[in-house]
């Protein structure tokens, strides 16, 4: 598989999208971004891994006010795979209500779904 052009802009699209939908709270809105079924693995961060977008929700919920108020996403790499699937690698700085700010590195599993293109699988780092 090549990804196109336009698969390439769909897929930042969705990335860039995650954040923009966290900062207003707007979870519901996730499953736009995620498979109904994602992965989301925050162990590097203190937490564990997440099953599905009500556990991605539940967790965001439970961070309330201790969670950043800006996500800001760059540096987005994509390389496809053998299987159709694209690894989707990033940067992410988080502003917390202090003003404090964040790193951390997104490495995404993103496939094609009957919606559109979905993250299925991602891992937080430091």
């Amino acid at each position: 598989m090549t990804l196109s052009m336009e698969d390439r802009i769909a897929i930042t699209d969705l990335i860039h999208l995650h954040g923009h939908l966290v900062d207003r709270s707007d979870f519901a809105g996730l499953r736009a971004v995620f498979a109904e079924d994602v992965v989301y693995d925050v162990r590097a961060l203190g937490g564990g891994v997440l099953d599905g977008v009500d556990g991605m929700r539940a967790a965001a919920e439970a961070l309330g006010d201790a969670g950043p108020v800006a996500h800001h996403v760059t540096n987005v790499v994509l390389s496809e795979s053998p299987d159709g699937s694209v690894r989707a690698l990033s940067k992410g700085l988080g502003v917390l209500r202090d003003g404090r700010v964040g790193s951390v590195a997104y490495d995404d599993t993103v496939r094609r779904l009957s919606d559109g293109w979905r993250i299925t699988h991602r891992v937080i780092t430091r």
